[in-house]
């Protein structure tokens, strides 16, 4: 039996604790800056394959390393981890901020994240509580929640990314007087993102109070998030939404961590049961070619190679 991983490591969330001191809060209103087109790659069959990448640890570029046999890319969707919603004692409200780690990232989109994406590997932004009391699940108001969605898509636009990624953790709801999570906040906020970027990712990693709060007022905002993933690393749970087996991951790998015949036999149920997203984390800088081949295999029938 495996023990459910809570959380990857907690490194993102606690070295952003002082955003506001680096004064790396995203900015609104960014010029467009659109990601190139990916340059054609070898027709892959199988699952969507998602890696998280810890990038106050380790390299984004790191998901391009790993190929298949045919020259196709052994990941499909390469993930930030992660930009904070931190929060405003001033002017009670939630802001999006970044580490310096993922502000290097941002900063340096053409040396960090047109690569993948020239790849052809879609590039995520995940963002994360900060303790501060500011989450996804209580915004005060419609308007609140619309003026985060429009900081989240104007940082897309800013930096070329391919959409958000949203993990209700760390929020600390109720910290700095802010109010406990409340049933229309989420909903107002996917509902605005998805109008202001009809075209992007919005991803779920499937835990906290923003994960059991999609409908509100006759509106349920499952159908706005393109993938959800079980957040719980080293076992196998069905996200809990009404999306079709094709953008759900049950799968949670830990790469290094879970073991290879446990990734190898979720991904053969990923197949066999018809699922259509495969989810890792924490791939770091090492050659973990033996770990990623051992779920490859059974994805797409072919090993992964890793080139430095």
């Amino acid at each position: 039996m495996f023990t459910p991983v809570r959380r990857r490591m907690r490194t993102a969330a606690l070295a952003a604790v002082a955003a506001l001191a680096f004064g790396t809060t995203a900015t609104a209103g960014a010029a467009a800056a659109p990601a190139p087109a990916p340059a054609p790659a070898p027709a892959k069959q199988g699952p969507t394959s998602v890696a998280y990448v810890e990038v106050n640890n380790n390299s984004i570029l790191n998901v391009g390393k790993y190929t298949l046999a045919d020259g196709g890319n052994a990941f499909d969707i390469a993930v930030i981890f992660a930009a904070n919603i931190n929060y405003d004692t001033g002017t009670k409200a939630a802001y999006l901020s970044f580490n310096e780690n993922v502000q290097r990232v941002l900063d340096n989109a053409a040396t960090e994240i047109r690569p993948l994406q020239q790849k052809g590997i879609k590039v995520v932004l995940s963002v994360l509580g900060n303790h501060q009391g500011a989450g996804f699940a209580n915004f005060p108001t419609e308007q609140a929640a619309s003026a985060f969605a429009k900081q989240l898509s104007d940082t897309v636009a800013e930096y070329g990314l391919d959409g958000i990624d949203f993990d209700d953790e760390y929020a600390e709801y109720g910290a700095n007087g802010t109010g406990q999570p409340n049933d229309s906040s989420f909903v107002h906020l996917v509902t605005a993102l998805r109008a202001n970027m009809p075209d992007k990712i919005i991803s779920l990693y499937n835990i906290g109070p923003a994960a059991s709060r999609l409908s509100y007022g006759g509106v349920d905002v499952s159908s706005a998030f393109d993938y959800a993933w079980n957040p719980y690393y080293g076992t196998w749970q069905v996200p809990g939404m009404a999306l079709p087996k094709s953008k759900l991951s049950p799968a949670a790998v830990e790469i290094g961590r879970t073991s290879q015949s446990t990734a190898a036999d979720f991904a053969r149920r990923t197949v066999s049961e018809g699922y259509g997203v495969y989810l890792t984390y924490n791939l770091d800088g090492a050659d973990r070619s033996a770990d990623v081949s051992a779920f490859t295999r059974e994805l797409y029938g072919s090993d992964a190679e890793y080139t430095p």
